[in-house]
């Protein structure tokens, strides 16, 4: 991934662990054919309430450690799933029900793939 992505992803990374977000994958969508991104950060909160929790600090801290704000966020009126467009990074926030239907990891399963390992 190119380095302003690679920022991108770590400061989403280190908002959604801030808010005990768990099983996070990065899927690298650099070269993929049909993408308008980059790459996708996706994870899950336990509940509504944790989504939002997720979702406010992976906002808060792109803002302060690399001044960068979404020009989109899409699912907050029901925060089962939340995605959050910073152009080449599109960050997804689910709840465990709805992350297993949409299945984004199985969509781009020809992308390469890291796991996140959870910080408990």
């Amino acid at each position: 991934m190119k380095e302003n992505v690679n920022k991108l992803v770590s400061a989403a990374v280190k908002g959604i662990q801030e808010k005990k977000g768990r099983s996070v994958n990065i899927i690298d969508l650099e070269g993929m054919e049909g993408v308008v991104t980059q790459a996708f950060v996706i994870c899950e909160g336990g509940s509504p309430s944790q989504v939002s929790a997720i979702m406010d600090s992976v906002e808060e801290t792109m803002r302060k450690d690399l001044g960068e704000k979404p020009i989109r966020t899409a699912g907050t009126e029901n925060c089962i799933w939340v995605a959050m467009d910073y152009v080449d990074l599109m960050v997804h926030i689910f709840l465990p029900e709805a992350r297993d239907f949409y299945n984004l990891e199985e969509l781009w399963q020809d992308a390469p793939t890291t796991e996140v390992p959870d910080l408990d």
